[in-house]
């Protein structure tokens, strides 16, 4: 009976931590690493903002104040923002209207400044830019409004410390719904990989922003990091067993730092070596589909390049 009693203690407390306490914690995760055509004298720290999927109660904008002033506390040198600011899910109020949170966004601080891409929600949300098949759409609009810079398959040139290196952003690789009555039958994606890169015109090391994780398999190993969001760690983790982004090909993108060593679908079937080239996926902050996340905190994603310590978690 007593077994019993804490099983069943168990089978209620779990769903009610997953819905109603860990939505809601914050920690910050630490990666340091050097990677590839990475000087390790150019030291940076980049702070990711990855899926608020803002909505009230779960990311209301008290706590997107909140993770602002966290973010600016941690004094980063950049901050990325890597999509999915707007939540599809019912199980909310009324929607928040976009400029409001953009710009308490607006409010984040960093000496190289603050920089955005869109998720696929950012998309789905605006009902004329699915009709239009294209941009902007009014979240994009909004952050710009708010003074955050906005990159849809675009590469701007920092320096830092007197070095070179290039942030580059794509739009959304699933953008856009199928829609019969537009004779869209397939979901179809806004990113030029080849075409953002092509603005690159010197040999800087890059950082890339790509919302969704499963385009490291075509990013060459000219790019030193890609940073992702997009799974929210797999927002479920029990003990390892991640259903929400089961492993494709033994390998799973849904969370960490991740050195791909294979290639593109047809890379694999040819058995086509190809240089490791580094991702991290950001667990984010917000959830999708249901307001649940367990085993899996919401995190601000610290990223330290450069001849830095080893990783850590505060």
């Amino acid at each position: 009976m007593k077994s019993l009693g804490i099983a069943g203690f168990a089978a209620i407390s779990a769903p009610a931590y997953a819905i109603g306490v860990e939505p809601f914690r914050l920690r910050i995760q630490r990666y340091h690493l050097t990677p590839p055509r990475w000087p390790k004298d150019l030291n940076l720290t980049a702070a990711l903002i990855a899926d608020p999927h803002i909505c009230d109660p779960w990311m209301n904008l008290d706590r997107v104040r909140f993770i602002v002033e966290r973010t600016n506390a941690l004094k980063p040198d950049i901050i990325l923002m890597l999509g999915d600011y707007v939540a599809s899910h019912k199980w909310q109020y009324d929607p928040i209207p976009p400029q409001k949170w953009a710009d308490l966004f607006g409010d984040l601080f960093a000496p190289l400044g603050t920089h955005a891409i869109l998720g696929n929600h950012d998309w789905w949300d605006d009902r004329e830019a699915q009709i239009a098949g294209k941009g902007p759409t009014e979240y994009g609009q909004a952050l710009i409004n708010a003074g955050i810079e906005l990159y849809q398959n675009r590469a701007e040139r920092f320096e830092k410390d007197g070095r070179p290196f290039w942030l580059a952003g794509l739009d959304d690789q699933i953008a856009l719904r199928p829609v019969q009555k537009l004779k869209r039958y397939r979901w179809r994606g806004l990113d030029d990989l080849p075409g953002t890169l092509k603005q690159v015109t010197d040999d800087a090391p890059i950082l890339l922003m790509a919302h969704e994780p499963d385009i490291i398999g075509d990013v060459p190993s000219r790019v030193s990091l890609t940073l992702s969001g997009h799974t929210h760690g797999g927002q479920i983790n029990w003990f390892g067993y991640k259903p929400a982004f089961p492993a494709k090909h033994g390998k799973s993108y849904a969370y960490g730092h991740i050195v791909e060593t294979g290639g593109t679908t047809i890379a694999r079937h040819l058995s086509l070596s190809m240089e490791p080239r580094h991702l991290i996926v950001s667990g984010g902050l917000g959830c999708s589909i249901v307001p649940v996340r367990f085993g899996v905190p919401p995190e601000i994603t610290m990223v330290h390049l450069g001849d830095r310590p080893s990783a850590q978690t505060t």
